[in-house]
């Protein structure tokens, strides 16, 4: 079957790979980028940088307009309802600690926060240090054989001492999407505050926030198209005002003294310093390239590559899935072949995948393993792109058996 994308052309890098011998298969760790960023960021460094919320002159005042144009972008993009739910940070990382510390004076020994099995570090670190520092109890959902977060044993997991529940919403080992509407559901019932960790999730399809009914909803922008080093923390206004302010500077004051100081509520409280202002201004363009883009063709499409990947895999002797992946990547192990191996074969021959623990070693190892291979797809890939991986796959097996 022959698929290609008509949304290749849109990412010049891709022609850049390809001259170099390269294909790019490892998107769900950072994602190519747009024409349409790459020109945003252009304009705005060839046109006059500046700070933003700071300065009168013209070039400040323009960085600010597109730096809050971007901030109801990403609103409309997620139907939080209202710009002033979304603080930019430097990335998921960043607004997990944000999180971890902001809401740290809300627990007291005993509390008990809730996390799932197959969370990346990034939504597990922040809370299992916070549990260490205020001797709270770190709870484990655990997992399907499916690879989904476990909702029989959630409904007695997730109970009246359960202060926090924080889950991804798509697996970045497993590409399994995850029962997250059901689990705020049952966070709410014991008025628990809610993570979603988008960091996946949110490059495949829409996401109402509203609709999935969490108090946060954090994502990366270099993995939807966008620019590195910029993070996005969506929060409810009732939720939100229980962050207490963690990193102090610039812009975030309302009014400062010698000894003592007051600061502005979200969004702004929480920007101290200069913000990433190119950054975001550029993940504002890839927003608009992306509100170009047909959603349902580019799930479609994603969803035939995705089914020609796994079929393909599963077809080769020794070759096992981890999981029972959904969407857009697929993990894999072979049979007596050490996946660091496997990777620097497949590296030798132009082929771009991840290999390793993927950042989630408690999963990975939950699993009896010591890492595996990840494919990851975008829309931009092609049919193409999975034959040269094959075959180059072919050939490296063939050496390493």
């Amino acid at each position: 079957m022959s698929l290609i994308s008509p949304w290749r052309a849109d990412f010049p890098a891709l022609d850049a790979l390809e001259r170099q011998g390269q294909t790019y298969l490892d998107s769900a760790a950072t994602a190519q980028k747009p024409q349409a960023l790459i020109d945003a960021l252009a304009h705005y460094y060839g046109n006059g940088a500046a700070n933003v919320h700071r300065a009168q002159h013209l070039p400040g005042a323009m960085a600010t307009q597109a730096f809050e144009d971007t901030r109801h972008k990403v609103a409309d993009w997620l139907n939080t309802g209202s710009s002033g739910h979304i603080v930019f940070t430097h990335g998921a990382t960043s607004a997990f600690n944000l999180l971890a510390y902001g809401l740290e004076h809300l627990f007291e020994a005993g509390d008990e926060i809730v996390i799932s099995a197959l969370e990346h570090h990034a939504n597990l670190l922040p809370w299992q240090q916070l549990a260490k520092r205020r001797d709270l109890k770190l709870v484990i959902l655990p997992l399907t054989r499916e690879g989904v977060i476990d909702l029989s044993a959630a409904t007695s997991l997730i109970n009246p001492r359960t202060r926090l529940l924080a889950v991804s919403q798509l697996s970045n080992v497993l590409g399994t999407w995850q029962p997250v509407s059901e689990l705020m559901t049952m966070a709410r019932a014991h008025n628990a505050l809610t993570v979603i960790d988008g960091a996946q999730g949110v490059v495949h399809g829409r996401h109402d926030v509203q609709a999935l009914g969490c108090d946060f909803y954090v994502f990366s922008s270099h993995k939807l198209y966008g620019p590195d080093g910029v993070g996005v923390l969506f929060g409810r206004h009732q939720a939100l005002a229980h962050l207490q302010h963690w990193q102090f500077g610039g812009e975030m004051v309302l009014q400062a003294g010698y000894q003592d100081a007051t600061f502005r509520p979200a969004p702004l409280g929480f920007e101290a310093g200069t913000p990433p202002v190119s950054g975001v201004i550029g993940l504002g363009a890839t927003l608009d390239y992306l509100n170009d883009v047909n959603q349902v063709a580019a799930a479609e499409h994603e969803a035939r590559l995705h089914e020609l990947l796994c079929a393909g895999l599963r077809l080769r002797e020794g070759v096992r899935l981890v999981g029972a992946p959904q969407v857009a990547l697929a993990s894999f192990v072979v049979d007596g072949v050490h996946n660091a191996d496997l990777a620097h074969l497949l590296t030798e021959q132009g082929i771009a995948v991840r290999a390793g623990h993927h950042c989630a070693i408690p999963l990975i190892s939950s699993l009896g393993l010591s890492g595996a291979i990840r494919v990851s797809l975008a829309l931009y890939n092609d049919s193409e792109d999975l034959e040269r991986f094959f075959n180059a796959l072919d050939q490296a097996l063939e050496l390493l058996r």
